[in-house]
């Protein structure tokens, strides 16, 4: 779970903790992915707006260095059109939902994952 809201992030790794996910969490674009060199996860949920490296740098990056695994889930309040949808895609995400997102949707995508 990368987003600067540190709300945002300790509430969606309870929520994934819950049910049994080994989530972390992180505070930045930029600590996302340095985390990523060392916990290879099965999914990382990312917010868009963010400072220094947002969620669409941030996709394409995961991207580029570990290609299509892991699954990669953009969740965002600001940017809601169908417009930001695309670009979401093209940088490499996967799935797109808005905030406030409905947990078992969440945990469906994340659980899919694994299937």
């Amino acid at each position: 779970m990368v987003d600067d809201d540190p709300d945002t992030v300790a509430t969606l790794l309870a929520i994934l903790r819950s049910e049994g996910h080994d989530a972390r969490g992180n505070g930045s674009g930029q600590s996302a992915i340095a985390a990523l060199r060392t916990f290879m996860p099965d999914v990382v949920i990312s917010d868009i707006a963010m400072p220094h490296v947002n969620g669409w740098t941030l996709a394409k990056e995961v991207r580029a260095v570990m290609g299509k695994h892991p699954m990669l889930i953009a969740i965002t309040g600001q940017f809601t059109k169908s417009s930001d949808k695309t670009l979401a895609h093209m940088s490499g995400f996967d799935h797109y939902l808005t905030k406030p997102a409905d947990p078992e949707t969440l945990l469906a995508l994340v659980a899919g994952a694994k299937s």
